[in-house]
């Protein structure tokens, strides 16, 4: 299923940009890149500098002499036109993502997500870079939050960027996937606090939730064969297992009771990946489904695929998956987790 993990683009000897290089996934797309290539450059932007200092003790000059750290916003037009010289490609990962937070302050994560988006846009065409890759969310799919509308928003900005950058120009793409392990904000590491402090409850949400899941080390080998195989336009979701979110509790906290907090505002119970909307569109790979674009953006490449449709009908939510974690799975996941702080 996962042939991502191997069918990498070769980045020896190219110039790489990440945009919010400094969170969870820029961390781990900076270790699986080092471990297996050589690139030109490798360009952490960031707007933090306490982060970029930390990281720049695991990937210092010496050892990593490709590194770069790039203080910046994506909100700065000029700074991203700057940081993008001779770059090939960026990978786009910069995003407000915290939901509520998003809703107490909709400007500023319209700023940073849609806004930011269309900076990458415009800086990527001018400094003439190869690919862009967006990381998209499960969110941006039926949104029910600013958060979500937010991105669909910023994932229609890049579909639509490439009817700006002309026939030879900058490529843009998107990958969408859900819940990711190891990264902040996790609820791994919120059950495993819980558990430790000898709490006698754990919060549970809704006994009938269920997520996706990824590991980090897959969501970057999924980005970097996404990046491998675009052309223009796409939306690459990958095949991923689904898990019950109180299999999860029992499986962190055995025996400890659960209490139903219910939903949040904004939150769903199941998480959507692709739309019956979008099924007239979508063709299935072995590890992924593909959105293509319309038929305005849509390449020749896809065409040949018209027969892998998938049905009119076709929705890929959490709770209609037919790959379900088992206890075994779910406790080898926790613990081989890799912890961001």
């Amino acid at each position: 299923m996962n042939n991502y993990d191997d069918n990498h683009i070769d980045l020896n000897d190219k110039v790489i940009l990440i945009t919010g290089g400094t969170g969870s996934f820029g961390k781990e797309f900076t270790r699986i890149v080092s471990e297996n290539y050589k690139p030109k450059k490798l360009i952490i932007f960031s707007r933090d500098e306490m982060k970029q200092y930390e990281m720049a003790q695991l990937y210092g000059s010496k050892k990593y002499p490709y590194m770069r750290y790039f203080i910046g916003d994506v909100r700065d037009l000029a700074r991203l036109e700057m940081a993008m010289r001779d770059v090939d490609y960026v990978i786009h990962a910069a995003a407000l993502k915290h939901v509520p937070i998003a809703e107490y302050n909709p400007f500023e994560c319209i700023h940073t997500n849609v806004l930011g988006a269309e900076n990458i846009v415009r800086a990527a065409i001018k400094s003439n870079v190869k690919k862009v890759i967006a990381l998209s969310t499960d969110k941006a799919v039926n949104p029910a939050n600013l958060y979500g509308a937010s991105k669909l928003a910023s994932d229609k900005i890049f579909v639509a960027a490439n009817s700006l950058s002309g026939d030879q120009g900058t490529r843009f793409s998107i990958v969408r996937y859900g819940n990711v392990v190891g990264s902040r904000g996790s609820v791994v590491p919120l059950f495993k606090k819980i558990f430790e402090t000898g709490k006698d409850k754990l919060p549970i949400t809704d006994v009938r939730m269920t997520r996706f899941w990824i590991t980090l080390g897959k969501s970057v080998n999924f980005v970097l064969s996404s990046l491998s195989i675009m052309e223009a336009g796409e939306i690459f979701v990958p095949k991923l297992p689904s898990m019950k979110l109180v299999d999860l509790a029992n499986v962190i906290a055995p025996g400890v009771k659960h209490e139903i907090v219910g939903i949040r505002p904004g939150e769903k119970l199941h998480e959507i990946l692709i739309t019956e909307q979008d099924a007239v569109s979508t063709i299935e790979m072995p590890d992924r489904f593909i959105i293509t674009p319309n038929s305005y953006y849509k390449h020749d490449k896809w065409s040949s695929y018209d027969n892998s449709l998938v049905p009119e009908d076709f929705s890929y939510s959490s709770n209609n998956n037919d790959v379900w974690l088992k206890e075994d799975q779910l406790k080898e996941i926790i613990n081989t987790e890799i912890q961001y702080k």
